[in-house]
């Protein structure tokens, strides 16, 4: 019911106030009206009377009950049957009200039921069927950190509805939309995955070759979570927008060192090219990446409005190239002379 909505829409209005970047909180309940609300007493009960009945009664002696249509050429009217205007106009009036009983005995309504004064809401909103409060605020995305604040909010909302097992709740405007666009990148990321194993499947000749390429993706998105944290910054749509990107440059170090080593093995042994791609390619790689680094970092510092929506993306982009440029060197040698010995070894068990 509306009673308890209320009690939780200003709990959780009151946890919301405690937010220091968290302003204009407001409800779709604040702006209801002033009515009076009934009891019913044991009186009432005693009578046979439920609710609904007292409600109606009240309703013919004040809004009045048809008794009678009339057509007037092509007027309809309706006759209405009330109490006089001078018996309205008072709560004193409304206790005075005769309410009958099943047994026909009627009775002042001020002896069967308590009144109390409330407010209804202006309009009453239904999701699947019902009742909904809508609870709102403003944050300040400067000093707001989003994801803290929806986790703690989240942490206080499971605790308070143990008290209402009635009630539930969903986080809608932009946590909501935050949430469904991280469920769609993530579908596009997946996508994305399969088209660049294919495109490097094809070129290499080979299912494994590719998934040592690909094994430097996760150290570039651990390389940009870093990069928030170093900055303080929050992930954001665009910080996810810029791993993605991310996929596709962090990917080329590594192609880089596995063509070397393709192209050198038959000459001079795995372990020699490999030892001699990541010396060969040492320089190049790193200047690829910190000139990119490089190009980034005055948009890491900018300070003007049109540049905060961007440098989420070039947080993601810029720590993660410089952290998994690093690994590069390692992971992508280690992994393939792995795969190696791991075909060799399979070759022998068939040979057996």
């Amino acid at each position: 019911n509306f009673n308890t909505l209320g009690e939780v829409s200003d709990k959780v209005k009151a946890q919301l106030a405690l937010f220091p970047a968290v302003f204009d909180i407001s409800d779709t309940l604040s702006d209801g009206k002033q009515e009076l609300q009934i009891e019913l007493k044991d009186e009432a009960h005693a009578l046979g009377l439920t609710r609904s009945d007292v409600v109606n009664q009240i309703r013919n002696a004040f809004y009045g009950f048809q008794v009678q249509r009339i057509q007037r050429g092509r007027d309809d009217i309706r006759v209405m049957v009330r109490f006089p205007e001078s018996e309205r106009k008072s709560v004193a009036n409304l206790q005075d009200l005769r309410i009958t009983g099943d047994n026909g005995l009627s009775v002042p309504l001020g002896q069967i039921v308590t009144l109390k004064p409330g407010k209804s809401p202006t309009s009453i909103i239904r999701i699947n069927r019902y009742r909904t409060v809508k609870v709102s605020a403003d944050i300040n995305k400067t000093t707001a950190n989003m994801t803290v604040m929806q986790q703690e909010l989240k942490r206080y909302l499971d605790e308070l509805l143990l008290q209402y097992p009635g009630v539930s709740y969903s986080f809608e405007g932009e946590m909501k939309e935050q949430e469904e666009s991280f469920s769609s990148m993530g579908i596009g990321l997946v996508i994305m995955l399969f088209v660049i194993y294919g495109l490097l499947a094809i070129p290499f000749k080979s299912y494994l070759q590719p998934l040592v390429v690909m094994s430097i993706i996760p150290f570039g998105a651990i390389g940009a979570l870093v990069g928030h944290w170093i900055m303080g910054m929050d992930l954001t749509m665009l910080s996810m927008l810029g791993m993605m990107a991310l996929v596709g440059v962090v990917v080329n170090d590594s192609l880089v060192l596995v063509d070397f080593i393709n192209n050198h093995k038959k000459n001079m042994g795995l372990r020699e090219a490999i030892l001699n791609a990541g010396v060969a390619r040492f320089r190049p790689v790193m200047l690829t990446s910190l000139t990119t680094f490089m190009g980034l970092a005055p948009l890491l510092f900018e300070q003007s409005t049109q540049a905060q929506f961007m440098i989420p993306m070039a947080v993601s982009l810029g720590f993660g190239i410089l952290f998994a440029t690093f690994i590069t060197l390692l992971l992508v040698p280690v992994n393939y002379l792995l795969m190696e010995n791991g075909i060799a070894t399979w070759k022998r068990l068939m040979d057996r």
